[in-house]
């Protein structure tokens, strides 16, 4: 569980694979703060907020490998940070954060079977790194290991960062599932002729055949 856990908090930084976790941790911390202090304006001559943009990095962090919608996001930053941020200006960081490459979402997966059941078509949040969530969180190997809800979401988010990078190695493309029917699947890779395969992401061994029952069953 250590192991995962200094995977998750050293992310994938080529300079961090070697580093000791005390130092490592720091990367993602400083790289967001070169993000927001120095491409955030270079990237479009605009000035913004920088501290209603950090508090909505924080808040994807809580809700890393989720379907929020904005709405959510608005509401989860008003009950934890106390502060204001209309939904158009939510609309517009998020898409600054997503041309700065901080942010990575995980598109909805609709099969071409023809089926009575509407797909949920909401993206699956997730910072384009666990790191840079860990980060927003003030993470440590502690504060994960004695808060395992907090280390599945980051768990499911580092599976699903390395399942994307496999995938787009030979042409595949990574989605997500849900449906009005309450059924989800963590992960979707779609080949290009059309085939594909589903997984579940579970942190724990006595999850496992959960897991694969819930598979079959959808």
């Amino acid at each position: 569980l250590r192991n995962i856990i200094n995977l998750v908090l050293k992310g994938g930084w080529p300079a961090n694979l070697n580093m000791p976790i005390k130092n490592a941790i720091r990367l993602p911390i400083e790289y967001l703060k070169a993000v927001l202090n120095d491409d955030v304006y270079r990237i479009d001559g605009v000035k913004r907020d920088l501290n209603k943009m950090q508090l909505l990095l924080r808040s994807l962090a809580r809700n890393e490998s989720t379907t929020v919608s904005k709405r959510i996001l608005k509401n989860d930053i008003k009950s934890i940070d106390d502060e204001d941020i209309d939904v158009d200006t939510i609309a517009n960081y998020l898409d600054v954060l997503s041309r700065l490459f901080l942010t990575d979402n995980l598109p909805p997966f609709s099969s071409n079977i023809r089926s009575s059941v509407r797909i949920k078509q909401a993206e699956k949040r997730l910072l384009s790194d666990p790191s840079l969530a860990a980060a927003l969180l003030k993470a440590s190997p502690d504060k994960l290991l004695s808060d395992l809800n907090t280390l599945g979401f980051l768990f499911e988010s580092l599976c699903l960062r390395d399942l994307k990078i496999y995938a787009e190695s030979f042409g595949a493309l990574l989605y997500h599932y849900q449906d009005y029917n309450n059924n989800e699947i963590d992960a979707v890779v779609e080949l290009q002729n059309g085939s594909w395969c589903a997984f579940e992401i579970k942190l724990g061994a006595n999850q496992i055949d959960k897991a694969a029952a819930n598979l079959l069953r959808i």
